[in-house]
């Protein structure tokens, strides 16, 4: 996708899942305050002190892996002696009874772990499924299909990590990553010859300026004024297929609106370069995956 979204986007990505070391650290501890509260009492009156356990993570369904360095990363907050082992990696799809990683260590610590870290496991691996799905019915077209920034406040790094793990591109990560002129920032200006215009003026080196239309007329109007993309918004595919015609290749298409997997692959078949999908991180439904524990 270079050349697509600015070249700033890489800045909060440096580390593989988008967040550093201890940005991670702080959201673990986070998810981990929430849940444990002043402790884990059931643990505390049933398990014996002391007691040494393994859990392993297995898959109840079919799947995509996401987020394993992320329930990794909760049991070693909770106590760094805990030994983790993956058996694969993020990224494999799998069938049901497939172990994903097995942890080993203090059973108290498991057990207070154990939410969480399948929490994080579930939801990213959902995310990653319906991407790997999405990528499916694209199967032979050269649309790519994208995420939005429909997130889960906090969440919104490790759930484009995910949509990566399933095949799709990233859109902006943040505001800072691009200049996309939007229905509000048209009504305050007076429309998309006067927002391109003062975008053209003022953006600064190598963003490249795109802005959303939603009718022939309005496109005609995007490209005549500059913009280097347009964002064809909650249009059919057959007013998507006249957009692309009309467009003739002068303008990067991207398309959005209502877009999941039973009709993907007819917005793709219109010529479009790009497909944004917001289901992909604020409705793919998490996972099934089973964490069982056995002494050691």
């Amino acid at each position: 996708m270079a050349g697509y979204l600015s070249p700033t986007t890489p800045r909060g990505l440096a580390e593989p899942l988008g967040l550093s070391a201890e940005e991670l650290r702080v959201l673990v501890e986070q998810a981990l305050a929430e849940d444990l509260g002043q402790g884990d009492i059931t643990t505390r009156v049933t398990v014996p002190q002391g007691m040494r356990a393994r859990g392993t993570f297995r898959s109840k369904q079919a799947l995509v892996v996401a987020g394993l360095p992320v329930a990794a990363a909760v049991f070693q907050v909770l106590d760094p002696a805990i030994v983790w082992e993956a058996a694969l990696e993020d990224g494999a799809e799998v069938q049901a009874g497939a172990t994903l990683a097995v942890a080993s260590g203090s059973a108290a610590t498991l057990l207070a772990g154990e939410r969480v870290a399948l929490n994080f496991l579930q939801h990213l691996s959902g995310i990653a499924s319906f991407a790997r799905r999405l990528k499916g019915e694209l199967a032979g077209l050269k649309a790519e299909f994208l995420d939005t920034r429909k997130t889960t406040p906090g969440l919104r790094s490790l759930q484009k990590y995910a949509v990566r793990m399933g095949g799709g591109q990233n859109h902006r990560l943040r505001l800072d990553d691009g200049i996309l002129i939007k229905n509000n920032h048209l009504r305050l200006v007076g429309g998309i010859r006067a927002a391109v215009e003062n975008a053209c003026r003022n953006r600064p080196p190598d963003f490249h300026i795109e802005v959303e239309v939603t009718s022939l007329a309005e496109l005609a109007e995007a490209i005549s004024a500059g913009a280097d993309g347009v964002l064809l918004d909650n249009m059919a595919p057959d007013e998507v297929r006249r957009c692309v015609e009309r467009a003739g290749g002068r303008v990067r298409l991207e398309v959005s609106g209502g877009i999941d997997a039973a009709n993907i692959r007819a917005y793709a078949e219109t010529g479009v370069d790009y497909i944004s999908v917001g289901a992909l991180t604020h409705s793919a439904p998490a996972v099934d995956i089973n964490f069982g524990t056995e002494p050691l």
